[in-house]
This record gives structure tokens, sequence and C-alpha cells, in this order.
């Protein structure tokens, strides 16, 4: 399977990813994007400095400068491609990958990022032919901290009247570096603060919940306000309330949304497909123009960009803002929510419970042998309702709506349904799951 993927370029070191392919990668980068000022940040992973040194090696023999930033989270690499005005950055990270991964996540300017269909490929067929322009003259490394920077730009948006107790889970990552600029303003309780790419506690990624029984634990032992536990390299983030529950990811949208809508009134906030309809009705009610989103960071900065958003949220755990130059901060996240809690004087928990109107599948995965036949069967099935094609096929009722998607990577259906009631989704989840299992 290649290791250049949807969104980014990943493989297993050394067998798949190297130095000498992260050369080729930097010079064929170089050769599609014609840049001239690279950033590169790297994660902790033990092999990350290495991947840099090819990188690095090939950006400059095409003639091209780096500023190398050093170790960062990706959110800090988006805010250092827009501040130092570079014409692009690459932030070497497997994001929650094991340890035994690692790769490269690829933007042009103002940290627009580029996919599969926007230049991945296209770099795949130049490190495969190799088709190299000769260069007079070699470009140059350089050093930046962006670190001080990124602190002062996070501090401008805090609002707290007091120092809220908050449980981090760092997963030995990047999300100590993510919130490093912010910390004096809170009492934060740390897990698994280390640096340490093997990932020796738990693996980085807050999308698998078991991974969220200390830290869910912790918050209620402490008596915490929240707990946020960051994946590999801190473009993500999954929010544990005072209770010690985890907030659904999609909740977490509407909930900071709110904060948002306060200083912003009329702004306009993507929601992913998959959220619950309570989303949407929340950023409605807080004088907010909510717009549907197809899943996937690219698709999402895009549409952003598009209809001049403030703030997008992903079922993921991604959350997007326009001040980030339209990209993934957890640090602005963390605060926004720290701020609400301020603001509205309730515990989280008391916040979350008004969103948790509706019955969720979570996103549900089957693997298929052929997509299209089973396709068109839920298609023809669920005719009837409010039926749309922005990511795969979604159908809406009066009382439940699904949508059912082609994984981007792997030959998987993944179907969510939502409902009124619990006994009408789990019907209607049996009932769709019983088309593609066959």
């Amino acid at each position: 399977m290649s290791i250049f993927k949807a969104y980014d370029i990943r493989g297993i070191y050394p067998t798949e990813f190297n130095a000498e392919i992260a050369e080729l990668i930097g010079r064929a980068y170089i050769e599609f994007t014609g840049a001239k000022k690279v950033v590169i940040g790297r994660d902790m992973r033990p092999h990350s400095q290495n991947i840099f040194e090819g990188l690095s090696k090939g950006i400059t023999m095409q003639g091209a400068d780096v500023i190398d930033i050093g170790l960062c989270s990706t959110p800090m690499s988006y805010f250092a491609n827009g501040t130092l005005k570079a014409d692009g950055s690459i932030m070497i990270t497997a994001s929650h990958n094991p340890g035994e991964w690692n790769g490269c996540k690829l933007c042009i300017a103002n940290a627009v990022p580029i996919s599969g269909a926007t230049g991945i490929k296209d770099i795949e067929k130049i490190v495969e032919t190799k088709a190299f322009s000769k260069v007079d003259k070699a470009g140059t490394i350089s050093t930046y901290d962006i670190s001080k920077e990124y602190g002062e730009f996070l501090n401008k948006f805090v609002k707290v009247d007091r120092k809220l107790k908050i449980v981090c889970d760092f997963a030995n990552s990047m999300g100590s570096y993510e919130i490093a600029g912010i910390r004096k303003l809170f009492d934060i309780v740390p897990m698994y603060e280390e640096l340490d790419g093997t990932f020796p506690n738990h693996e980085a990624n807050p999308l698998h919940t078991a991974t969220l029984d200390n830290i869910r634990k912790k918050v209620v032992e402490v008596g915490a306000d929240f707990g946020a536990a960051f994946d590999g390299d801190a473009d993500r983030c999954g929010f544990i309330d005072d209770k010690g529950e985890i907030i659904p990811m999609d909740l977490f949208t509407a909930l900071i949304a709110q904060d948002i809508l306060s200083e912003n009134k009329g702004a306009t906030i993507l929601y992913d497909l998959r959220s619950s309809k309570a989303v949407k009705e929340c950023i409605e009610d807080n004088g907010g123009r909510a717009i549907m989103s197809r899943v996937g960071h690219a698709f999402i900065k895009n549409q952003m960009r598009e209809n001049d958003a403030v703030f997008a949220g992903e079922l993921s755990g991604h959350y997007y803002f326009k001040e980030n130059f339209t990209a993934e901060s957890q640090g602005l996240a963390f605060i926004r929510l720290a701020n609400l809690v301020c603001k509205s004087g309730k515990k989280v928990s008391e916040m979350v419970a008004p969103l948790c109107k509706y019955f969720s599948s979570g996103e549900i995965n089957s693997k298929v042998a052929d997509v299209k036949p089973i396709l068109a069967a839920i298609k023809a099935k669920y005719a009837d309702g409010y039926t749309y094609e922005l990511d795969g096929f979604s159908s809406e009722y009066a009382n439940w709506h699904f949508n059912v998607r082609s994984s981007n990577t792997e030959p998987l259906l993944r179907l969510i349904v939502e409902a009124d009631t619990e006994e009408l989704m789990v019907a209607k989840r049996d009932e769709i799951l019983a088309i593609i299992r066959g």
C-alpha cells in the first residue's frame, strides 16, 4: 500500500518511510509547489529527527530555504507557516499512529493543506520518476522558535476570572507544547507529560475511548473543572466533563460555538455532516449561521475559506479556527471551553446536558467486498427521505437521519444513525446494517 494517502504521507519506519524517501519527498515538494521558504516542525518520535534531516536535505538541494522550528504541535506548525509568511510547511508526524509509524503533513502558504487530490498524488509521481530540475544554488537551513509567539497568540483569547483546575493527558506527546504558553493561567494536573514517541502508557488517540479511562478517573479524583486528552501531534483533543464523562466531539463543537458566537453574532460555523442535529440547532439558537460540511480537514478548511467561517468542528476531534489560518488549534478549543465555564458560572456537565437530546449510534465501520451495490440498495430504500450526497449518502426523516460513506483509505463503509428515541435509533441502525452486512 502506498505511503501517499488522502490527507498526508504516512508509513512504517524504516521499511516504508525513512530519511532517503524523505529526501525525495522534499525535492518533489519543491518541484511541485515552487516554494522558496519552507517551515518544518516535528513531533517526538525517535526517528522524526532523522526524517527531518532527509527532508531538509531534499528541500535545500532544490534551492529552497528551510526554517526549522524544531519540536512542536501540528497547530504550531500551521501558525508558523502563516506568521512567518512562508511559502509552505511540512509537519513531521504520524499523528495518533503507533510509534513505529512516521509521516508528513504538507501545506502551501497560509497553512492551506495539500491533499491527495490537490498535490500528494502529483508529489508521489515526481518521487517515482525522480523528475527533478537542476538547481544552481542550494538553499539554507535556519532555526526559529515559534513557541513564544504562539503562546502570545493564545493568550489574546483567554477570558477567565479564576484559575480552573484542568487535567491534561498529554499521552507522552506534543500536547504539552500546544498549551505551554497558557499553562500558568490554569491549575494543570498533568498525565504522561514526558515526551516518548514509543507511547509507553497508551496510544495517543482520544477516539479510542479506552485510552480515556485514566483521565476520566483523574478528573473525578482531583475535582477538576474538565479534562483534555491530546492526540500525538495535538491537532485533535478529547474533552472530559467534571463528572468524568466523555463529551461527544460533535457536541463539543456546539458547546464552544456558544462562546465564539457571544463575540461574533451572525458568524458562520461549519459542522461535519455526521454531527447530531443538536449542533445545528445550538449554533442557530445562539445567533450563528450553521453550514454542514463533508468529512476531512482539506475539504473543511476549503469550505471555511469559501464561506468566511470563523470556526468548524469535526466528529473526530479536529477543531478549526479562522484565527489560526483556518487550521486546527487545540489550545484555542481548550481556552474557549475555559472561557465558557467562567462566563456561564455552570459546570461543564450542566452545559453539555441540554445538548444530549438525541440518540446516536456513533460511527460504525463495516468491511465490505464491493461498496457500489450496497450503496445503491441503501439509496433505493431510503429515497423517500430528504436525501443528499455531500459525502456518501444521507437521508433525513422527521424523527431520524443517517449517513453512510466509504472510507478514503480502506474497504469500509461507515454508518452513523441518530434518532429522537433510542428504540428508533437501534431499529434503524440494525435495519441499515442488515443491508450493509447482508
